[in-house]
């Protein structure tokens, strides 16, 4: 293994620890936050969340996703690079504050929010993509230390942060609301000024490398954004606020899954830019067949534990939403398997395709939705997702293979998981009703696991010593 392939792998361990850590402490105050909110205000702060990933698209620009074909094409200036986008994201966070503060009826009656919200999200927004940009450009050089130092901090502060504010806040929604940004905003102050100084001057022709890469980037994560919430909001309009958040802890039960997705995926696409820039397609190939099955082995296993999860976050109230879990779930292995297919092409400068595949799996979504939630409850909402995820799966194998790079990938894998999951969710549904049989399996599970950790303990180890 070439230094740079252990680096990489060091610093993505790291990193998928941190992700873990970070989501881990959210996953614990959840419990809290269920008990302390009534019903609707859960349901109405999940709605809030929706819209913050909805806003931080059009804020943002989606700028930092340049970043994995600009890390070679300005080496010698990547700083200048980042610094310049970020000032381009600010400027067009700060045009669409003063949009909102313009019409704020319009943004109230579009949102359901009331305008103090929406502007805690601009401000939130402002400092998020410092955040965002400094740990993207750390992590293209492998270094983890300040990241992960950086992750584990916010995320630290931001879960006891809300719990004091919902407690001491006669209005509990927005203890939540200032709980969840205030960090962000804190610590983003300081990075931006750390990028200011590497950075040193901004260069324009930066924003004309950006820009074509990024615009047809913003109908894609627009509508891969109304994909993951406009489940909620459809559910939270057709059934009310009590039905989403009976929704929402299932769905929040099952971003355990898609936290492995965006720590495993932090971890593999630096590496994957290296080996795409030298053209080594066979050792690609080589590496991600372990690496599915590493993804798909742990959703396995975390879909055996659904009802204590959803006993843990929620309580006894919230043990209806079992029925969720296995669609949503395996919505995300086909979530996980077209990032993917999206990295390359990313790193290929071919965003447009990218747009029109979620534009057409979300309006998938919204057909299915407006036809199914309305006759069979929320839990349609879960295999509406599904259905949506794997229509863009199919679409973004398409487009690569139109690239001539379905090479990069195992094909065949790829169709015998997505077949084998299907076969086990609808297994695991069942084994909900059996907990006797459903212990014994994951006992065995366990044991498994722990037998594959102790055999391969000296690599493990070997990896998390050997030198930065």
């Amino acid at each position: 293994m070439g230094t740079n392939d252990a680096k990489a792998l060091k610093s993505g361990i790291w990193y998928t620890a941190a992700s873990f850590l970070t989501k881990s402490i959210g996953f614990i105050t959840t419990p809290l936050f269920t008990r302390l909110l009534t019903h609707e205000q859960y349901g109405l702060y999940s709605n809030y969340t929706s819209w913050l990933s909805t806003f931080t698209i059009f804020a943002t620009l989606a700028l930092a996703t340049s970043f994995i074909s600009a890390r070679f094409d300005f080496e010698d200036d990547f700083d200048g690079y980042v610094l310049s986008t970020l000032v381009l994201s600010s400027i067009v966070t700060c045009a669409w504050a003063l949009v909102i503060n313009l019409s704020p009826t319009f943004f109230m009656s579009l949102t359901t929010l009331d305008i103090k919200y929406i502007n805690i999200m601009v401000v939130y927004l402002l400092m998020f993509s410092a955040v965002d940009m400094f740990q993207s450009r750390e992590r293209y050089y492998f270094e983890y230390k300040i990241t992960v130092l950086t992750s584990v901090g916010i995320s630290v502060l931001t879960a006891v942060l809300s719990v004091i504010l919902v407690l001491a806040m006669e209005d509990k929604l927005l203890g939540r609301v200032l709980g969840s940004a205030l960090p962000t905003i804190i610590i983003g102050v300081f990075l931006y000024g750390v990028l200011l100084r590497r950075g040193k001057k901004i260069t324009i022709k930066y924003w004309l490398y950006a820009l074509p890469i990024c615009l047809p980037y913003i109908p894609h994560t627009l509508s891969l954004s109304l994909l993951n919430s406009m489940d909620k909001m459809m559910v939270t309009k057709i059934c009310g606020a009590e039905a989403n958040a009976l929704y929402s802890v299932a769905y929040t039960c099952g971003a355990v899954v898609t936290l492995l997705i965006s720590a495993l995926n932090t971890a593999f696409s630096p590496w994957l830019g290296e080996k795409l820039n030298g053209e080594h397609y066979n050792e690609i190939r080589k590496i991600s067949k372990p690496y599915i099955l590493l993804f798909t082995y742990l959703v396995c296993g975390i879909l055996l534990f659904t009802p204590e999860l959803l006993l843990f976050m929620g309580g006894p109230d919230y043990s209806e939403a079992t029925a969720v879990m296995p669609p949503v779930a395996l919505g995300c292995v086909c979530q996980f398997l077209y990032t993917l297919y999206v990295n390359v092409e990313q790193f290929k400068k071919k965003t447009l395709g990218m747009a029109v595949a979620s534009v057409v799996a979300t309006l998938v979504n919204y057909v299915l939705n407006a036809l199914l939630i309305p006759a069979f409850g929320y839990v349609a909402a879960g295999y509406t997702t599904l259905l949506s995820y794997l229509t863009l799966l199919l679409i973004h194998m398409l487009l690569v293979r139109h690239m001539g790079l379905a090479k990069t990938y195992p094909t065949k894998l790829v169709f015998i998981v997505i077949v084998s999951m299907g076969v086990y969710a609808l297994f695991v549904h069942y084994l909900y009703m059996n907990t006797i049989l459903r212990y014994v399996i994951i006992g065995v599970y366990i044991l498994v696991t722990l037998t594959l950790i102790i055999k391969n303990k000296m690599t493990i180890l070997s990896l998390l010593k050997a030198r930065s």
